[in-house]
């Protein structure tokens, strides 16, 4: 084991760790943002830029200061390395260029967005971003494709994380879609139009990190603070049939895979489970989820007497079911 310490909180973790999974298991605010890193997906990382920080010293051995800031998804921790994330002015003002890049083509779809209160870039665009924008020129325009009766493509949201790609090329059988042309003309799409459809192509939607991928059954649905967020499972012979059902009333709005506290799904569930199984008799209810206390989707479901804290300090609390 070797020690990394990040904002002045020393980690014992293994060789070979990231200094972001450095971060994620010591919790907290020291924890970088990431917008393209998903630790299921070989590859993935590197692309956002969101969870630079700066490594102030390199190691016990060599003591010297990184001469730029790193992304801590991509880079392992050494002996003794010293970390700033939050505390470092330069980090911080690092980030908000990040975001204000990353929402340079970014519509102000929020208002009519279905992922709208579950987006990863309206929470980093709360915490880093600017309230206004510098941008003047005219933002990208992208032919509408059809991609399946399942899945919606809105490629004017997307930033290009890969993530989508990832997942078709490491879960399903064959992947028909992906990133075509170059620059900022790079776009995701399918070859010829081609259908994306089969048995675990609806996983692209949960890990999406903004409204680029919707699910075409839930759209225009709900909000999803309106809907209650349930554990639910069920025998299925494709995947494992555990997943996360958001209901209102007694009415199954939409089926999502299981996300952590990183929004990471803990496992991929099939197109079965996702997009037939919508009535309540489907399932067996396990009981409500648990929802971060500062995200919407918690919003008037704590039970009385929970203390509510700052976004920063990320904590759970019983959800009145």
């Amino acid at each position: 084991m070797i020690k990394v310490t990040i904002d002045g909180v020393e980690i014992m973790v293994e060789p070979g760790t990231t200094i972001l999974n450095a971060a994620r298991q010591a919790g907290g605010d020291i924890v970088p943002p990431a917008m393209c890193y998903y630790s299921k997906l070989k590859g993935s990382g590197g692309k956002c830029r969101t969870c630079l920080v700066k490594v102030s010293a390199g190691s016990e051995k060599d003591p010297r200061p990184m001469p730029k800031l790193v992304a801590s998804c991509s880079t392992p921790v050494q002996d003794g390395m010293v970390v700033q994330n939050i505390t470092s002015p330069e980090v911080l003002e690092a980030r908000k260029g990040v975001v204000e890049f990353l929402l340079i083509n970014h519509p102000l779809d929020c208002p009519v967005c279905d992922q709208a209160g579950e987006c990863h870039l309206q929470d980093l665009g709360f915490q880093h971003g600017s309230a206004k924008t510098r941008y003047e020129e005219e933002r990208r325009q992208f032919d509408k494709i059809d991609i399946g009766d399942k899945i919606q493509l809105h490629m004017t949201r997307c930033i290009l994380c890969y993530r989508c790609v990832y997942t078709a090329d490491q879960i399903t059988n064959q992947r028909v879609h992906g990133v075509l042309k170059r620059g900022d003309a790079s776009e995701i799409s399918t070859y010829i139009e081609n259908v994306i459809e089969n048995d675990f192509s609806g996983n692209v939607i949960d890990v999406c990190p903004v409204g680029a991928l919707t699910d075409k059954t839930f759209r225009f649905k709900s909000r999803v603070w309106f809907v209650k967020p349930m554990n639910a499972h069920r025998d299925c012979n494709k995947c494992s049939g555990k997943v996360a059902i958001w209901m209102h009333g007694e009415e199954v709005y939409r089926v999502t895979g299981r996300k952590d506290k990183y929004g990471e799904v803990e496992e991929f569930i099939c197109n079965d489970c996702r997009f037939e199984k919508k009535q309540k008799s489907d399932w067996v209810i396990e009981g409500p989820r648990e929802v971060e206390r500062w995200s919407v989707i918690g919003q008037n479901k704590y039970a009385v007497g929970t203390k509510v804290t700052a976004p920063q300090n990320i904590g759970y609390g019983n959800i009145i079911d």
